[in-house]
């Protein structure tokens, strides 16, 4: 018994310094997933990012197509890197609506003349307040929005080439 509590403090700290690399080698997830999902969009109407292009309202959302929300900010890099991806989706005939979170006109409109615009409305969201409505944790996410103005799917990060067909099969099944 006595060399077993010789042996005790050293077989804890091997037990503690498992539980640790354990932890490093498996995360937890970390991906906060909009509770929305499924449900109807809550209402909003923001005023609009750049001149020439309207702003952004709930009502916009729910006139019978399916369409893209994508969240975004100009200051934002994973939003540069999905910025093809973007093009690529408008060019295939998807309808993407952005709404820019805390930025500004002049900002939004050098990200937009650098990376391409394939928004047909940009909404300002200067406090925040739709992008946490709609259940974004952060930027670049975006929404599957149906022709009814509810949310169908939730893409969290940059939209990558492999994601592509993914969000293409949720807007048909959106329809």
């Amino acid at each position: 018994m006595r060399r077993l509590r010789i042996w005790l403090p050293l077989i804890a700290f091997a037990a503690l310094i498992g539980v640790v690399a354990w932890g490093l080698y498996v995360p937890a997830d970390t991906v906060v997933r909009s509770a929305l999902v499924g449900k109807p969009l809550p209402a909003f109407d923001l005023p609009p990012m750049v001149a020439g292009k309207p702003g952004l309202r709930r009502a916009d959302m729910a006139q019978g197509k399916p369409r893209l929300l994508n969240v975004f900010a100009s200051w934002c890099v994973p939003c540069i890197a999905e910025a093809p991806m973007l093009m690529k989706l408008k060019q295939a005939g998807v309808e993407i609506d952005a709404v820019a979170i805390r930025d500004t006109r002049a900002a939004v409109q050098a990200f937009l003349a650098r990376n391409g615009d394939p928004y047909a409305r940009i909404g300002d969201d200067s406090q925040r307040l739709v992008q946490i409505g709609i259940g974004s944790s952060g930027v670049p996410e975006t929404f599957v929005i149906d022709g009814q103005g509810r949310i169908a799917a939730q893409h969290i990060g940059d939209i990558r080439e492999e994601d592509v067909p993914k969000l293409l099969a949720a807007l048909e099944a959106a329809r």
